[in-house]
């Protein structure tokens, strides 16, 4: 079975049982689940309104990500989910999660997975302020 168990761009609601679900593998010992989600302020300010957006590339981008932490960890399943759209405070915006034989790899891996589809995913955040501000965000939070 692949390693690789669910990668998704979608504009619908996101599920951590969904992804859960598709990392549980007999071979781990060891399961990590990041679930990010809508906060109500950001840099002091609140936010009244949140969206995402992504580039044609972006799952092809997470595919790549998602494939060098497979080969730099002993991971025997990987997911990410993330969302697109207008979302409200609370809304879960991404999800990851990674299964290994041990727990610290599982940490080590699903941090990695978190931190590179940040940085390396093109998936834009757009957030308006309560002052009527708004400020683009280069990857996803």
């Amino acid at each position: 079975m692949d390693t690789i168990r669910l990668l998704a761009i979608r504009d619908t609601p996101l599920s951590v049982e969904e992804v859960l679900g598709a990392v549980g593998d007999t071979a781990a010992g060891g399961t990590t689940i990041f679930v990010g989600t809508v906060r109500d302020q950001d840099h002091g300010k609140t936010v009244t309104k949140l969206s995402y957006s992504a580039h044609p590339s972006a799952e092809a981008e997470l595919r790549r990500v998602a494939e060098k932490v497979a080969a730099d960890f002993p991971v025997t399943a990987l997911a990410a989910v993330h969302r697109v759209g207008d979302l409200e405070l609370g809304d879960i915006a991404v999800i990851v999660a990674v299964a290994c034989p041990h727990r610290g790899e599982a940490f080590q891996a699903s941090r990695r997975l978190i931190d590179d589809l940040k940085s390396e995913v093109p998936i834009w955040k757009h957030q308006v302020f309560a002052d009527g501000t708004t400020e683009w965000v280069g990857a996803c939070e």
